[in-house]
């Protein structure tokens, strides 16, 4: 047991320092974010009268927007050699987001900032996740990766603790929690710009735009087979949007619905490390199956749940399942796209998973609103069942991944 804490100890001290200061840079953006969004939805219900639907519609857009804008900034990044300029864009034009939600006085005015926000993360993704992959060395990307996940989870806990304190503390002053949101926004983007440092541009003389065809050819039949996996895997998992208002369903209480986000992220942020070094060790396979099962899991005891406890079991699964995989979908563009097109790669990605995203939710908040959310897990349990089929019977490029 000694031995083991050594080894980890040991790992953590390798990974670079630019890999823990773009960690907490995330993690200040996901304190803001997440102080906003675990109220999202219970303000857009109770306060401006929408539908689940419409809760669908705005996060799935949202989101999508976020995925599908990773691609042009990724390619950008490869482009020009640069990826921090990119990265500071993105993480400035979010927090300069954040003012418009407790000004904003519709509906209307929600999607914009939301949308907005959005492309924000969209911009810097890709550049970001691109230059982790840049100054780390091969044997510690998935610990990298999943520390990065890790610190960028404890934020989106930290986020959501902080809106259910100041909820509490205001008598359910909504726009009073956002307006607090504005303060880490503003502190990540000068983090990213003052304490993170990029290697010199390896932008080779003869470079050509990454979002040719001709180029994109280059990132081969794994990357491929790795985002395909992945953009099934997505269908089955549609905003977290939805976890909140099944606990709403149970009785939680409108001060106490960022305490869902809470209980995920917790679970997230203790497994996300652990996996993505124990993917080092025994390959991203393995790990990433786990984790599907736990989807699984999760989606049943959500889609049966006859109380908050059973709520509690499923977002805990919900947690666990995206700290055994998120992470690692980051280590595998690293390990499967070539090193000069790594920012495309990871925007291809996202540009595929970002349009299931967008189908996933609306699908979910379709079948909420005629159904019911018994559909809405059932469906997403029904998916991930296909994406396990495909990963358990992947060929060898991706087991080899």
């Amino acid at each position: 047991m000694a031995e083991v804490s050594a080894r980890r100890e040991r790992i953590w001290r390798q990974i670079p320092a630019g890999v823990w200061a773009l960690g907490f840079v995330s993690l200040l953006m996901d304190v803001s974010s997440e102080m906003i969004h675990g109220l999202l939805p219970v303000y857009l219900v109770s306060v401006l009268g929408a539908s689940a639907l419409t809760v669908g519609w705005i996060e799935g857009v949202a989101e999508s927007t976020a995925l599908i804008t990773r691609i042009f900034s990724g390619a950008l990044s490869d482009w020009l050699g640069k990826r921090k300029l990119l990265a500071a864009l993105g993480y400035g034009l979010a927090a300069a987001t954040k003012p418009v939600f407790p000004l904003a006085g519709s509906v209307g005015w929600l999607i914009g900032a939301r949308f907005v926000d959005r492309v924000g993360k969209g911009i810097r993704g890709a550049p970001r996740d691109a230059l982790i992959a840049d100054i780390t060395p091969e044997r510690l990307r998935g610990a990298s990766f999943g520390l990065r996940q890790t610190l960028d989870t404890v934020g989106a806990f930290v986020g959501p603790g902080l809106a259910v304190m100041l909820m509490l503390a205001s008598r359910d002053d909504f726009r009073l929690v956002f307006w607090w949101a504005v303060l880490p926004a503003a502190l990540s983007t000068a983090l990213i710009v003052f304490a993170v440092r990029e290697p010199p541009a390896s932008r080779p003389k003869e470079a050509r735009f990454p979002l040719r065809p001709s180029e994109l050819a280059r990132l081969g039949p794994r990357f491929w087979i790795v985002a395909a996996v992945a953009t099934v895997f997505t269908l089955a998992r549609f905003s977290e949007a939805f976890l909140i208002l099944r606990a709403r369903g149970e009785g939680l209480g409108e001060a106490y619905a960022p305490l869902v986000l809470v209980v995920m992220n917790v679970v997230y942020a203790a497994a996300a490390y652990p996996a993505g070094a124990l993917s080092d060790r025994v390959g991203r396979r393995g790990v990433f199956l786990a984790g599907i099962v736990m989807l699984i899991a999760a989606d049943a005891a959500l889609a049966g749940a006859p109380s908050l406890g059973w709520v509690a079991l499923g977002v805990a699964l919900w947690g666990l399942h995206m700290g055994f995989t998120q992470g690692l979908l980051g280590a595998l563009v690293a390990d499967t796209a070539p090193a000069d097109l790594r920012g495309t790669g990871f925007g291809a990605l996202n540009l595929v998973t970002g349009l299931a995203t967008l189908a996933a939710s609306l699908i979910a908040g379709e079948l909420w609103d005629r159904i019911g959310p018994q559909a809405t897990f059932g469906a997403g349990a029904a998916f991930a069942l296909v994406s396990l089929a495909g990963v358990a019977l992947s060929p060898r490029a991706l087991r080899a991944a």
